[in-house]
């Protein structure tokens, strides 16, 4: 089959860890924890009261405070990091081909305060009192529409809402888009921001989140170690531009990496709970791996979902070596979310753009807080301190609530 080849060739990030590409990549790197103590509302009620919060990020500095008034937390988050994304890929401006450019962005939330606030005015206020931009300020595609109005995307167009596998889905998407022609460059990413009392007591009654370290937050989020307790929910964005390689090359663009594989799968098993046999995440991993063209000794590294649960660390490390066999034990295997913990739907985003960089680097960060063993997590997590290494395919995965998975692979570009 003749296919488009894709390249990233502009990254923007929103984090815990900094809103620029070179901030987070740092801060990664240095093995810093963005996890802190809630501050967006009184949680001392709770039995978490830590989150990845990001109380700096400012909309007024990537767009008009009138605008950012009308539009939910999640779309300004959005927006901003698809700006970054534009700029660090040599654009400005508007798209010079608007039909030649889209737009995949997901959220597994999206604006949901908007319709909080819209329900308690109605009900406390009355009809009058109620905001007329209560419903489009908070739909999960308004992200995709701020994006493609603000840069003129007039083409393909699509938000990606499958939980926690959001973010890295919203990629491999939109690496079809271009693969089948209908797009030169499309703008993917991912984004939540949702740090509100009703989300974090949700999580809480599900018995998902960690309760022991709420006066050691950053000691919270510890993928694969024997003390994990639960993930840490955060909020934040990631933006990548995706492009074709001939419409990259032709405009002398910098490219990070190319995108070669992806695929989704569903586990058909329970919505919270993870397949202990990992069926799921194995079939998106061999399947992803098969679209690539890339067998598994092929691959250096992965980019784990590693949310710092007890089940699912378990079972993505069983899925690793079922796929990988012996090779799993030679494979640099990471959480980036130790570090920023889980900001839902735009993790996979997150983890792609951190892909691209320990390829485009030849630096794997750290997993933080790896301190005691679990003998049924026994790869090589890349413990406390980062590596360096000679990196040329790299997994990414993303498993999530509703027994969705994705998975992306990775190549350095030749």
């Amino acid at each position: 089959m003749n296919r488009n080849r894709v390249v990233i060739t502009g990254m923007g990030a929103i984090t815990v860890l900094g809103s620029t590409i070179k901030m987070f990549w740092e801060n990664l790197l240095s093995g810093k924890s963005g996890i802190r103590k809630i501050t967006m509302f009184d949680a001392s009620q709770l039995p978490c009261q830590i989150a990845g919060e990001i109380p700096e990020f400012d909309p007024s500095q990537y767009m008009d405070r009138k605008e950012a008034r009308r539009i939910s937390r999640s779309a300004q988050m959005g927006l901003a990091a698809a700006i970054n994304a534009f700029e660090d890929a040599g654009f400005s401006g508007v798209m010079s081909e608007p039909e030649r450019a889209g737009v995949v962005f997901g959220t597994a939330i999206g604006g949901y305060e908007r319709f909080d606030e819209g329900i308690t005015a109605l009900r406390t206020l009355g009809l009058d009192r109620v905001n007329p931009f209560t419903i489009p300020s908070g739909i999960p595609n308004l992200t995709a529409f701020m994006i493609s109005r603000q840069f003129q995307c007039f083409g393909p167009s699509s938000t990606i809402t499958t939980a926690c596998a959001t973010g890295t889905q919203a990629v491999g998407e939109a690496m079809e888009f271009i693969r089948r022609g209908s797009a030169d460059i499309i703008v993917a990413g991912g984004v939540e921001a949702l740090i509100r009392e009703y989300a974090i007591g949700g999580f809480s009654a599900m018995r998902a989140l960690p309760v022991s370290f709420n006066d050691n937050p950053e000691a919270a989020s510890r993928p694969f170690d024997a003390k994990r307790e639960g993930f840490v929910f955060s909020e934040g964005a990631g933006a990548l531009i995706l492009e074709n390689l001939e419409h990259a090359i032709q405009r002398g663009a910098r490219i990070y990496a190319e995108v070669v594989g992806q695929a989704s799968s569903a586990d058909g098993y329970h919505v919270a709970a993870p397949d202990p046999e990992a069926a799921g995440p194995k079939r998106a991993m061999r399947w992803a791996l098969a679209d690539a063209g890339v067998t598994p000794q092929e691959v250096n590294y992965v980019n784990a979902h590693g949310s710092s649960t007890p089940l699912n660390d378990v079972a993505e490390t069983k899925a690793l070596k079922d796929i990988f066999g012996e090779h799993a034990y030679k494979l640099a295997v990471n959480s980036t979310k130790s570090m920023l913990g889980h900001a839902m739907g735009a993790s996979g985003a997150l983890e792609a753009i951190v892909c691209a960089l320990t390829i485009h680097h030849g630096m794997i960060h750290p997993t933080i807080n790896y301190e005691f063993p679990d003998p049924e997590c026994d790869l090589d997590y890349v413990p406390n301190q980062k590596r360096q290494a000679n990196v040329n395919v790299t997994i990414s995965n993303s498993f999530g609530l509703g027994g969705q998975n994705a998975c992306l692979v990775l190549r350095k570009y030749k």
